[in-house]
């Protein structure tokens, strides 16, 4: 079933058009290594060689021929300590002592580690036996030359740092940060530091918000602050930042109200709108619009509305500007209790996760219900349940979709 009766088209559309458009994935900047932490990747990490090239020890041991245990008793011919070109080959009844991380001598295929022997009058003698390939790292068995070992579009974290490292990778290719330019407007809003003139003036939330949120998704952001509700500001201040920035984001202005510029604003900036206004709950009077390879995403005024909006409008477009292939984490949970929609809306709720077993389950403990002015219904553990427009009542038990807010990249 789809909305009827308004305007407003299907969050599964809205979307499907969100990820249709065009956006310049294609461009990026070389970094030293030791800068792309948090970066992504714009190319994928190929190994050139075998890791390990050779057979190397894994411990520190005695490297002999597999067939010479038997013995009980071998020759050792010195030491082999790691980063050593070793170049003697083993012959019946020797041994050379090998330290982890070096190069197997030629002829031997097994290392025996130190406590398994008695070392004495240059001989070792052998208490317990091992396996053949006992203790070798054998070529290749880390990767191998040509194989993919991070792919493009991943976000670089410590372990990504450390297998570049070993590749040399002096200079990573990492894709821009998208420019996101941030501003709440309202007569109403007083950003950090104004002093209030009257009790009803409300403290700016939305814009340290999303500039948090955008970061922590990879963008670079443009911190605009706050704007009065005055056409030629906004229309302003709104130019200006078209200049610079990929995407423009907005908070208020876009609902039904006499002084609600922004959505008369945007056609005059001549931008195409995209669409306006989309079933869901919160944050139904969305706006999204293109203007050459720039966008322009005017969000509701309300924090949750603000943020939530946010998350599934803007994150997707910072993705595809990165070259990433999701901009969020979507899991099945289960209810652990009953949900009862208040909308015919796609709705967003405020959840807990919690993981059992390896089974995600959703509940609302401590979660408000009211306005969708509560942004603390998104601290500590908070997702995001998704209940579609043909669910009314769901009973504990159902399985259902929820975004996880901590795996932005």
């Amino acid at each position: 079933m789809s909305i009827t009766g308004t305007d407003f088209i299907s969050f599964a559309e809205s979307q499907n058009i969100l990820a249709g458009l065009h956006v310049n994935s294609h461009r990026y900047e070389r970094v030293p290594l030791s800068d792309s932490l948090g970066r992504v990747l714009a190319e994928d990490i190929v190994a050139e060689f075998n890791d390990p090239q050779f057979p190397t020890a894994s411990m520190d041991g005695y490297a002999v021929r597999y067939e010479d245990l038997q013995k009980g008793e071998l020759v050792v011919l010195g030491d082999n300590p790691a980063g050593h070109d070793e170049t003697r080959v083993l012959a019946a009844g020797e041994s050379i002592k090998t330290f982890t991380g070096s190069m197997m001598p030629k002829g031997s295929d097994t290392l025996i580690q130190i406590e398994n022997v008695t070392y004495k009058d240059g001989k070792i003698l052998i208490n317990e036996l091992v396996e053949k390939g006992n203790a070798v790292r054998p070529v290749g068995e880390g990767y191998s030359a040509g194989e993919v070992l991070i792919k493009k579009g991943t976000k670089i974290g410590f372990a990504q740092i450390g297998v570049m490292a070993g590749l040399n990778q002096v200079m990573v290719k990492v894709a821009l940060r998208p420019r996101v330019a941030v501003i709440a407007t309202g007569n109403e809003i007083l950003d950090l530091g104004e002093n209030a003139e009257n009790p009803a003036q409300i403290r700016s939330s939305n814009n340290y918000t999303l500039a948090a949120l955008f970061e922590q998704s990879g963008a670079e952001v443009v911190q605009l602050g706050t704007a009065p509700d005055e056409r030629d500001a906004i229309m302003k201040t709104f130019e200006n930042a078209l200049e610079s920035a990929d995407i423009l984001v907005s908070t208020g202005g876009v609902s039904v109200g006499d002084y609600d510029f922004v959505k008369e604003i945007i056609p005059r900036l001549g931008a195409e709108i995209v669409y306006k206004g989309v079933g869901i709950k919160p944050g139904r009077h969305i706006l999204v619009a293109q203007r050459g390879d720039k966008f322009i995403v005017a969000l509701p005024g309300f924090a949750y509305s603000s943020t939530v909006t946010a998350i599934l409008y803007v994150l997707p477009l910072i993705a595809k500007m990165l070259g990433k292939k999701t901009p969020y984490k979507t899991v099945a949970a289960k209810l652990q209790e009953d949900f009862k929609k208040r909308s015919p809306f796609t709705e967003f709720t405020a959840c807990n996760v919690v993981v059992e077993d390896g089974e995600y389950f959703v509940n609302f403990y401590g979660k408000k219900v009211g306005s969708s002015a509560i942004l603390t219904n998104l601290l500590d553990e908070s997702a995001l349940m998704i209940a579609g427009e043909d669910d009314k009542f769901l009973e504990a038990g159902t399985f259902v979709n929820v975004i996880l807010l901590d795996t932005f990249a």
